[in-house]
């Protein structure tokens, strides 16, 4: 029998490949300036104070480090944990502290709790692929609203949490991957209302709020309605992506015995020892330090990346100014397809991610996600100078 035969399931059979994933593989050339991924710039790992985390671990407990560990994760990093999100406004406590493999994992186990084939989950338009992904795996069918420069808007919320009882709103609040916008209080609460009357869970997805360059960060969804708002957070973009180190922040008992359940069955529990490692780095205080390098290099990425694009870009083609996270967001004149630019662009050697891939129920042909986090500023010039002459050409053609 040959494998072409086997029956795989209809859900296999569904899913299909992260165009994130793929589009990396077309920056392979050699020369190619990609501003595709959601990578930290690999300059600012703190690789010295990792190396010497890993060695207290393996010298002090070795026996626990690299053992099997609960499901939960380990105790006292979900201690520090707690103790980090209280200090930014986000009352919890370490037993309502999952450890995930990344925030993509979180994603999952919510998907797999809440979703059945065909029920509705509410998101911006755009909004993050990686979250598109996690939930498809489960057959959901999408109800989005547009965003503005303030994120998502309220106008058609209530009528979607009537007609389509959505098992989850899902947002990126703070920053959002793709676009760089931030949901203000004022909006947040509406939105959190209306959730709270209509019975339907916010899951705050919080990868970017530390990363802020300027003002202040809008008070977190949780902050404002603890008991109705699931909170995932991660060390990804604040320590190393590579540890697949995250959180599930649950509003009671049940959510979290659910999520946990889900987590035995996917994986038994999180990487033991990076769990032990990341907690050696955070014990040392280090991590508050870190963070603010983090954020001045950004800032001046983002700067270095917006007067290119104010230099180089053709009148037409607009873009957000994140305050704070890895993104902004490219949107060109109608006439202009971002995905059928992509292989023109592969070839002036500069690469982007094309946005119909951050709309999941469709649309976003004529934009585009650009990422200032891991290039040089060097390459971040050249890049957008290599982007408006495309830009050009396809106005001109």
């Amino acid at each position: 029998m040959s494998n072409s035969s086997w029956r795989f399931s209809k859900r296999a059979l569904a899913m299909k490949s992260s165009i994130i994933r793929e589009s990396l593989k077309l920056t392979a050339k050699p020369g190619v300036l990609s501003f595709g991924g959601g990578m930290p710039a690999p300059e600012l790992f703190p690789v010295e104070e990792l190396i010497e985390a890993c060695r207290k671990v393996l010298t002090e407990r070795p026996d626990e480090a690299l053992q099997y560990g609960t499901t939960e994760g380990y105790t006292p990093l979900r201690e520090a944990i707690a103790e980090r999100m209280n200090k930014i406004g986000v009352p919890c406590t370490a037993d309502k502290i999952l450890i995930t493999g990344g925030s993509q994992q979180g994603l999952h186990l919510l998907g797999s709790a809440f979703i059945d084939e065909g029920d509705y989950v509410v998101t911006a338009r755009p909004t993050y692929l990686g979250a598109i992904q996690a939930f498809n795996a489960f057959g959901p069918k999408y109800a989005t609203l547009p965003s503005d420069d303030d994120g998502m808007v309220v106008e058609g919320l209530e009528e979607i949490l009537v007609e389509k009882s959505p098992k989850l709103i899902y947002l990126v609040p703070t920053f959002q991957n793709p676009d760089g916008r931030t949901i203000p209080v004022p909006r947040r609460k509406e939105i959190l209302k209306l959730a709270k009357k209509y019975n339907t869970p916010v899951v705050e997805d919080d990868p970017y709020s530390e990363l802020s360059f300027e003002g202040k960060v809008p008070e977190h969804m949780f902050s404002l309605a603890p008991e109705n708002v699931i909170m995932l957070g991660t060390f990804s973009k604040l320590l190393a992506p590579g540890l697949r180190i995250a959180w599930l922040i649950a509003p009671n008992n049940e959510c979290f015995d659910r999520c946990v359940k889900m987590k035995q069955g996917a994986d038994l529990h999180t990487n033991t020892f990076a769990q032990h490692v990341v907690y050696e780095f955070m014990k040392t205080g280090a991590l508050d330090g870190h963070v603010e390098k983090v954020r001045k290099l950004y800032a001046r990425r983002r700067d270095v990346m917006v007067a290119a694009m104010r230099k180089y870009f053709p009148e037409g083609v607009t873009f957000t100014e994140p305050t704070g996270g890895l993104f902004l967001w490219v949107s060109l004149p109608e006439k202009i397809n971002a995905t059928e630019l992509m292989p023109k662009a592969v070839e002036k050697l500069v690469a982007y991610i094309p946005g119909m891939a951050f709309y999941p129920d469709g649309g976003g042909d004529n934009s585009m996600r650009l990422n200032f986090s891991k290039a040089n500023e060097e390459e971040i010039e050249i890049g957008m100078k290599r982007l408006g002459e495309l830009f050009q050409e396809a106005l001109n053609s």
